[in-house]
């Protein structure tokens, strides 16, 4: 019997490369990965009509994601206040995903497909960064982010997991907090990535593993490690200096969705070693769904979308970003945190929750 053909994370057939991108190091080091894929100039990595918004990519999501990549010049450097996840949202050094979570935001803003993007221009951000953790100096009052150090999102709109796979960009920020008491670099990830395990990054890392049900997670959660794996990986990153904790994210109403999630507490609970367990805390956050990423994700992957895509159970509200998306009722959303906190209680004693919501 034939085995199914997998395709591979990155199969690179072209980059879109602005011409500054290109002048730069890290930009010529990341076509030079791919000596065989056509470079195609272009002068804005946020304008490629044959990647960005054009509808009749939708039936071409995946073999995008794969195929192409984009060099760009991170133009406005900015680190922003975040308080949940983290103190502060660093600049992204790439944005994009090679993987194509169906309930995944960032294709909001790009449109109909989203390709990796990397910023060549490492040198600026990490100089930016550095800046900024040396400007907030010691961190004196504990917060839900973190009790003594600067906490700095390094992975807003990309996986830096992957991302590592085609630039040394990520590492390159993980050895500046390496280098930085006063702050950490921190980051979620669907996809386990057994390069990193040999950065030793002191403990200035913190790496979030996004788990959901099993079941779900084949339907949604496409292209990235099966949900067994990154549980897996837990204690090895935990031995190779990370800090890791848990992204329960997102949480998906389900007809079975707690006792599908006690199931997997219990398997997480059954797999840590106690030197994970005792460094563990996790973060619950329930699903964000958006109309437009619906009928786009009606046109490639329908499936998805009823599980994503309930009107029954699902109100409007105004993002913080003042975008307007689709959460679950806000009568029964405090119930529902609620209730999962009694799961994690029960099921996973050991892992603290930062926040909920």
């Amino acid at each position: 019997m034939t085995e199914p053909r997998v395709r591979p994370m990155l199969d690179v057939h072209r980059i879109y490369a602005e011409p500054a991108a290109l002048e730069l190091p890290r930009g010529a080091e990341v076509v030079a990965r791919w000596p065989d894929a056509e470079v195609v100039p272009v002068e804005s990595h946020w304008n490629i009509p044959e990647v960005h918004g054009d509808e009749r990519n939708v039936s071409r999501w995946v073999r995008i994601k794969t195929e192409a990549l984009v060099l760009g010049v991170k133009k406005s450097l900015v680190t922003r206040p975040n308080g949940r996840s983290a103190d502060f949202i660093a600049p992204s050094t790439a944005n994009g995903c090679a993987m194509a979570c169906a309930y995944c935001y960032v294709p909001r803003r790009k449109g109909y497909s989203n390709p990796v993007t990397v910023f060549a221009n490492i040198e600026q951000i990490t100089k930016h960064i550095a800046r900024n953790v040396q400007k907030r100096g010691q961190k004196t009052e504990p917060n839900q982010c973190d009790p003594d150090a600067w906490v700095y999102d390094i992975g807003e709109n990309s996986d830096c997991s992957v991302d590592a796979m085609i630039s040394d960009n990520v590492r390159d920020l993980c050895d500046l907090f390496r280098m930085t008491p006063t702050a950490k670099a921190s980051f979620a990830t669907k996809y386990v990535n057994r390069d990193l395990l040999d950065w030793d990054p002191m403990g200035r890392t913190r790496i979030r593993f996004s788990l959901m049900p099993h079941e779900t997670a084949k339907v949604t959660d496409i292209r990235t490690s099966p949900i067994a794996e990154r549980i897996a990986a837990v204690n090895d990153f935990v031995d190779a200096g990370y800090e890791v904790h848990l992204n329960f994210s997102p949480v998906i109403l389900t007809p079975t969705w707690e006792s599908d999630w006690a199931e997997l507490l219990r398997q997480v609970d059954d797999v840590l070693s106690p030197r994970a367990k005792a460094q563990l805390a996790s973060e619950v956050i329930f699903l964000t769904h958006n109309e437009p990423l619906h009928q786009v994700n009606l046109g490639w992957h329908p499936k998805a979308e009823d599980l994503l895509w309930r009107p029954d159970l699902q109100e409007q509200k105004v993002s913080q970003n003042g975008a307007v998306n689709v959460r679950y009722r806000s009568g029964m959303k405090g119930q529902l945190v609620e209730r999962f906190r009694e799961l994690v209680a029960e099921h996973l004693p050991s892992c603290r929750i930062r926040y909920a919501f």
